[in-house]
Parts: structure tokens; C-alpha cells; sequence
């Protein structure tokens, strides 16, 4: 009997106790059936009480709140949005500051998930002074000594005065007008890197030059945005992932520099040595050329002697005074759009049976670990070092081996040669985490007819980096294997017709739209490649696949050589009478199965993606344009974009604050969204 039971039976005389208890207790037993379903009614009275606040109702009950004050239901494709609970709890207090600029602000970070920062546009404006309402910090021409304000200058933080422009900013052709409000977005997140090792130029410098990219090229610097939970005024730089500037980094260095900040560099011990911020300086470090074009040196190499070590965020390279007594490493951010390919984003634990598990650190080798998994097991690295090595990878029949990166890790597998995959019948070999170049992963074809598998999730196989500029990141040569590609950026691919690929939310990209991103093994360029599957997937490159299983959500980039290609078509599907294309974009002239509402819709439309940039490692890689057609950006099953950034849902963000700036603005006031990155 429970409590409420208990205390019903409590309350009977002692007589009719004693009789029940001579009878079996049958009393007992009937309130028992009361008492549940007094306490149903006690539970329901409770939920009723709860809700009638937002902060405690059933989850079915907040539309109905929100319905009460007027809120308008949205695309529930960021945490604060999916589900309408916090977003009702903060609409009343919304309405009170309706209209401000800061209230704006927290508006569309809260329905976007991107950092924001509101423009009054009309406080930029330049104007006469009036004697009756001075405005001292308006100056119409700007102060060419001021090279902070400069700086900024037609940014978010523009502080310079304007002269008016009366077109509509809704239309993205005006700004600086009387109503107009500008909300700028930042799209591009900044990715940590820690304790990576600095990468030495090989061609100049004596020792004494070095890069932040572990793979030895420039690359420019972000800040790591400061987080905030409520805004109580506008965002500043470091509020907002951005790229650091030269000048803006000497001013502010103490902001930006050490550890838990945007970077900081050490020398490697036990434990690391920091390099003082006092011996950091901000400087300019591009290329110095003689007559020919060829590179000599660095500008402004600190002194010999002076302890100095120079930074140029722009470019991501190290200069030192002196030869380090260690090896550098460093910590920093790089800029990027979506969590996939290798990186210290959180990942999640992989789900994959108990086995022994093997750990490695420190850079070091990784072969003696894989030998001692062969029978079922996991390698495990600790960290963001370089790896260099050619492993040799062997995976017993009928066992699982994963060599994984641990979450939150980045390690780089810098190899000289192919990376040899040997996996008996029935095998598993699964890559996680890692960053790979140099090395093609190369499965040979096994005499029996056992199927093997292949997994590689939030990998890199760095495009460009395999030999040829357009030379395989993975070949696979067995007719029975499997392989399947989760979150990676990879090189191309060459697999055995008879093999299935499935690719989800991946890059695969042969560095130029009229080079290859896949087709079959071997020295023949037309080999046709395997079954094929792709989900959200961004392809650049031409693709010569036996069978187009699915396509669905996907771009290809891709286009014949002008001139005598031998290619047939950019996309050519052997099998067209099976498998379906659907909500993708199709470089004309392709042969593929059926299609369903894929773009373009006929050979006439001149309708095509356009990106920020193609070049991997480049902070808006395959990142569509806001000048690219809404049947592009809009064309996926769910209204979100094709391509591999189908999974961010940047349309229905867009329109989730439009739908709200209808609600906030004041009257009169207009609002354009604007993009910092």
C-alpha cells in the first residue's frame, strides 16, 4: 500500500481494522484502488496549477501560452527555438525593450545561434551641426590619423559618418539611410587548435620561421568570440568571431594572447613553457622576392638577440629572433562554417563494442599500437600533435579495429607513402578524428569474396595533398568492400566498380570542377566507380559512377575539358534505369536516373551554385553565396539549401528573424540582414 492508502486505512475505527483483518484485509484492499486514484487526481490538480506558467507547463501546453500573447511558432532548427518554451518565457520581456538596438541584438542570436550585432544606421549619418543640438562624436570627414576608426570602416563597427542613400535596405542595395536598421550576422565559427606543432618552412629562414597550419601553409588567425548569456550592450570585436588584423591585434594583444584566449604560443616540455606575452610582437611577415619572383625572405624579422617573436595573424606565420630552445607549439582559431572533417569540436563517443584499448600521445609512433589491435581492439591518440608516419593498417577476420582521435583532438597523420589497409574476411576498420595528407589510403583487392568495411567519420583526406593535384585521398580495390564516409572533407576517391560508397554530410573535392573526384581504380581515367549514396554532400569534381544509387540534398560542381574531353558527361551513371537523383543541383549535359525536383530544371535555365570559395582551408569553403539562386539555396526536401551545408538550415534561420523583426521593430524603422562572414 502506498502512503495515501495508508493514511485512508489509518482513519477507519479500530473495529472495522480488526474485522478486516479478520477477513483478509479485503478493506484494506479497496482503499488501496481509492487512494490511486486520489493521487491521480492530486497529480492532475498540481499539473493544472503548473500550467499556468510557461516556466513549468507540459510541453503541449507552450504553444498554447504563446498563443495568449500573440507568439508566432518557428523553425526549430537552433537550440533556443527548438522548442517554443524559453522563446514564449522571453517574449513579454522582449516587448519591453521593444525597439532597442541591444534587444535586437539578443533577438537575432537567440532565433539564429549566430553572433549578431545591431547598426542604427541614422547614427552614422553626416549633418550639419546645429547649435541647438550639437553632436560632438558626428564628424562628416572622417580623421585620417584615426586608424582604429578606419579600420572598421564600412564594417559593423563603422563609426564613420555617411551621406545618406534613400534606397530600400531590404533590398541589400542601401544602408545608411534615416529608418534603416542593419543586423549583422556571422555565419563563419572560429575552431580551436591546441598545443599543435608549429610547422618550419622548409625553403627559408634557418630554423627560425615558422606556420600555425600543421599542414605548413598560411592561413589567417580568428579570435574566439566571448561568450554571453544576455546582452546588455552592442557586441564588440571580440564578441564575434572575426579574423584578427594586424594592427588590432598589436593594440589589443592582452585581450587575445594566453592561454584561454584566441592564442598563445609555448615551447614544448614537461609541461609546456609559455612564451611571455612581452616578448610578442604584432608585425607584417609577407614575402619578401628578388627579381625573379622567387621568395628570399620575411619582412621585419625581429632582431637576432632581442628575444622577439613575431606574429602575423593575417598569414598565420611565426618568426623568431633566435633559434627556440624546443620545438613551438601552438594554440589558436581558425575559421570554418560546420563541424565536419577532422577537429576539436565535440564529436561524441563513438558507439563501437568494448575492446582493448590502446593509447597514444606525444607524436609518437603509432605502428607498435596497431600491431597489438589487429585481433579487435582501439587506438586511441590524446592529442593535436603531428603524427609522421606511414602506418601499415591490419585488421584480423572477423574483428573490429578503430583508430580514433579522443574527443576533442585533432591529430594530423603526416605520411610519405601509401597507408596500406589489410582487412581479413568480414572485417571492420573504422577512422575517427583524423586529419590525413600525403598518404592514400589504399585497399587492395583479397582472393575471396568476403566482404569487408570501411568506416571514416569526421575525417579529412586534405584535397591536394596525395601526388597529383587531383590524386585519390582513398582507393579501394576489393569488389566486396563497403565503404562509408560520415562529416569528411576528402580528396578524391577511387573505388572498385563492384563496391558500394555511402557519403553523408561530406566534401569530396578534386580541386577543380574539370578534375576527377570519382571513378574506378587504376591507370584508366574513365573506370567506372562503385554503387554510389550521397546525402548533403558537396562534390567537386567529375563523377563515373556503375550506379547512382541516391543522390539527395547534393551539389556537383563539375564540368567537361573544353576541347576533346574523353569523359561522356561532368556526372555519368553507367546503370540509369535504377537508383534517383533528387533535390540536387546537376551540372547540364549528365546522365543519371531519374530526377526529382533537381535544379537546373531544364537545359535553358542558367542557373548554377556560386560559392565563397572553393580552396580548402580557406574559412568559407563550399559555402554558397547569398547571390546564388533560392532553387539552390532553398531547393533541398526541407526548404534548406543543397550541398553540404544542407544541415545548418541558414534559410530557415534567415526567415525565423524576419519573422520576428515584424514583431520588435519600431514603426517607421526598416531592417536588412547584412553578413559579416
Amino acid at each position: 500500500m502506498n502512503s495515501t492508502a495508508d493514511r485512508l486505512y489509518e482513519l477507519l475505527p479500530a473495529i472495522h481494522r480488526i474485522r478486516d483483518a479478520e477477513q483478509g484485509y479485503p478493506l484494506r484492499e479497496l482503499l488501496a484502488v481509492i487512494a490511486e486514484q486520489v493521487a491521480a487526481m492530486e497529480e492532475n490538480i498540481e499539473q493544472l496549477y503548473d500550467d499556468q506558467f510557461i516556466e513549468t507547463c507540459a510541453p503541449w501546453v507552450a504553444p498554447y501560452i504563446g498563443d495568449l500573447i500573440g507568439y508566432r511558432t518557428l523553425h526549430g532548427v537552433v537550440p533556443n527555438v527548438a522548442s517554443p518554451r524559453a522563446d514564449v518565457a522571453n517574449t513579454i520581456r522582449y516587448r519591453r525593450r521593444k525597439g532597442t538596438a541591444s534587444m535586437l541584438e539578443q533577438l537575432a542570436r537567440d532565433v539564429t545561434g549566430w553572433p549578431a550585432r545591431a547598426v542604427e544606421f541614422f547614427q552614422l549619418q553626416g549633418w550639419t551641426q546645429n547649435m541647438n543640438h550639437l553632436r560632438t562624436h558626428s564628424h562628416y570627414a572622417p580623421d585620417l590619423r584615426n586608424q582604429e576608426r578606419l579600420h572598421w570602416r564600412d564594417t559593423a563597427f563603422d563609426t564613420i559618418a555617411h551621406t545618406v542613400d534613400v534606397r530600400r535596405i531590404s533590398t541589400g542595395a542601401a544602408r545608411h539611410n534615416i529608418p534603416n536598421i542593419g543586423l549583422y550576422l556571422w555565419r563563419v565559427r572560429a575552431f580551436p587548435l591546441t598545443r599543435s606543432p608549429a610547422v618550419i618552412d622548409p625553403d627559408i629562414g634557418g630554423g627560425l620561421r615558422f606556420r600555425f597550419n600543421p599542414l605548413g601553409t598560411d592561413m589567417a588567425l580568428y579570435n574566439t568570440p566571448e561568450a554571453e548569456e544576455e546582452i546588455a550592450h552592442l557586441a564588440e570585436p571580440r564578441k564575434v568571431p572575426m579574423p584578427l588584423a594586424r594592427r588590432w591585434l598589436k593594440a589589443h594583444l592582452g585581450d587575445y594572447y594566453g592561454p584561454g584566449k584566441s592564442l598563445w604560443l609555448e615551447l614544448d616540455g614537461n609541461p609546456p613553457q609559455l612564451i611571455a606575452r612581452n616578448n610578442i610582437c604584432i608585425c607584417d611577415l609577407s614575402d619578401i622576392k628578388d627579381g625573379g619572383g622567387n621568395v628570399i625572405a620575411w619582412a621585419h624579422q625581429p632582431a637576432a638577440g632581442s628575444g622577439l617573436v613575431a606574429i602575423d595573424p593575417v598569414l598565420g606565420r611565426i618568426a623568431f629572433a633566435d633559434a627556440p630552445t624546443s620545438a613551438p607549439l601552438v594554440s589558436f582559431h581558425y575559421g570554418y562554417t560546420i563541424a565536419i572533417g577532422g577537429g576539436e569540436y565535440e564529436r561524441g563517443e563513438p558507439v563501437v563494442p568494448f575492446m582493448p584499448l590502446q593509447t597514444v600521445h606525444g607524436g609518437a609512433a603509432l605502428q607498435p599500437a596497431l600491431n597489438l589491435a589487429q585481433n579487435g581492439g582501439t587506438v586511441e591518440v590524446l592529442d593535436s600533435r603531428c603524427y609522421v608516419e606511414t602506418p601499415s593498417i591490419t585488421v584480423n577476420a572477423g574483428k573490429t579495429v578503430v583508430l580514433r582521435a579522443v574527443n576533442g583532438a585533432r591529430p594530423l597523420l603526416a605520411a610519405s607513402g601509401d597507408i596500406t589497409l589489410t582487412l581479413g574476411a568480414e572485417a571492420t576498420l573504422i577512422l575517427d578524428g583524423w586529419v590525413i595528407s600525403g598518404g592514400t589510403l589504399r585497399m587492395a583487392a583479397f582472393p575471396d569474396s568476403q566482404p569487408r568495411y570501411l568506416v571514416l567519420r569526421d575525417c579529412t583526406l586534405v584535397p591536394g595533398t596525395f601526388g597529383a593535384a587531383d590524386g585519390p585521398g582513398l582507393v579501394v580495390s576489393h569488389a566486396f568492400a563497403k565503404i562509408e564516409l560520415e562529416r569528411c572533407i576528402t580528396a578524391p576517391l577511387h573505388i572498385v566498380a563492384d563496391a558500394e560508397a555511402s557519403l553523408s554530410e561530406c566534401i569530396v573535392d578534386a580541386t577543380s570542377q574539370k578534375f576527377i573526384a570519382f571513378r574506378g581504380p587504376g591507370a584508366d581515367a574513365l573506370a567506372e566507380g562503385g554503387a554510389l549514396t550521397l546525402e548533403s554532400c558537396t562534390v567537386i569534381g567529375k563523377v563515373h559512377t556503375r550506379q547512382l544509387t541516391l543522390a539527395s540534398d547534393c551539389i556537383f560542381v563539375a564540368a567537361l575539358t573544353t576541347g576533346g574531353d574523353t569523359w561522356k558527361a561532368p556526372l555519368w551513371a553507367e546503370r540509369r534505369q535504377q537508383g534517383c537523383v533528387r533535390f540536387s543541383y546537376i551540372p547540364p549535359g549528365s546522365r543519371t536516373p531519374s530526377r526529382y525536383h533537381c535544379q537546373p530544371e531544364d537545359s535553358e535555365q542558367q542557373i548554377w551554385p556560386q560559392f565563397t570559395s572553393l580552396h580548402y582551408g580557406d574559412p568559407g569553403y563550399c559555402q554558397l553565396l547569398q547571390s546564388t539562386s533560392d532553387k539552390i539555396r532553398r531547393g533541398a526536401h526541407d526548404e534548406s539549401e543543397m550541398g553540404v551545408l544542407h544541415g545548418l538550415y541558414q534559410p530557415q534561420r534567415e526567415t525565423n528573424l524576419r519573422v520576428r523583426l515584424e514583431e520588435y521593430l519600431r514603426f517607421g524603422l526598416e531592417a536588412g540582414l547584412i553578413y559579416g562572414s
